[in-house]
């Protein structure tokens, strides 16, 4: 029997807690058949992730975590489907083969991922860090990353321009 130490305290529970409710999220996103609640599926996941986040005592990430994903990214998408036509949506047919064969190469990835972290030897545990650590990624994000935190802001910006045009091209035009 693998022997478990675990400190069954409000932080575990709350890992726990937030750690289902990511993997039901992502699990409920990638089964639903309808776009909608796929992306409702998608922003469950998104809020799961930044309580992680929270825990870990990564505030900033948490913040842009909710900012970015669960309001722009999820909003967009939800007014994407709302914009485009789902006439032609039909009812995929069961495949159970296929089915059958991800659950089994499911199973096989927790196996190795549960055995090769029981078997790894995590360093010792580390206070949080005092101070703002929101400071101090703007520091470094604005200090020593500053070249590619522009060229992310370039590449965002011709993504943007590049949406606009495939949105502005004529109906019966191809791809």
């Amino acid at each position: 029997m693998i022997p478990f130490n675990l400190d069954w305290s409000g932080e575990f529970f709350a890992f726990f807690l937030l750690a289902v409710c990511a993997i039901a999220g992502a699990v409920l996103a990638a089964s639903f058949t309808k776009v909608v609640h796929t992306a409702l599926a998608m922003a469950f996941t998104f809020v799961s992730l930044a309580g992680l986040f929270v825990l870990l005592h990564a505030e900033f990430v948490a913040f842009v975590q909710v900012l970015l994903y669960v309001g722009a990214v999820t909003i967009l998408m939800i007014f994407g489907i709302m914009m485009t036509k789902h006439q032609d949506e039909g009812k995929e047919a069961a495949r159970p083969l296929l089915e059958t064969l991800a659950a089994v190469g499911c199973l096989c990835l927790f196996g190795i991922l549960f055995f090769a972290i029981r078997s790894s030897g995590f360093p010792a545990e580390v206070p949080p860090p005092e101070g703002d650590n929101t400071l101090a990624v703007g520091k470094e994000l604005f200090t020593t990353y500053a070249i590619p935190f522009e060229l992310v802001s370039v590449l965002l910006t011709v993504a943007f321009v590049g949406a606009v045009a495939l949105a502005k091209r004529e109906e019966g035009e191809d791809i």
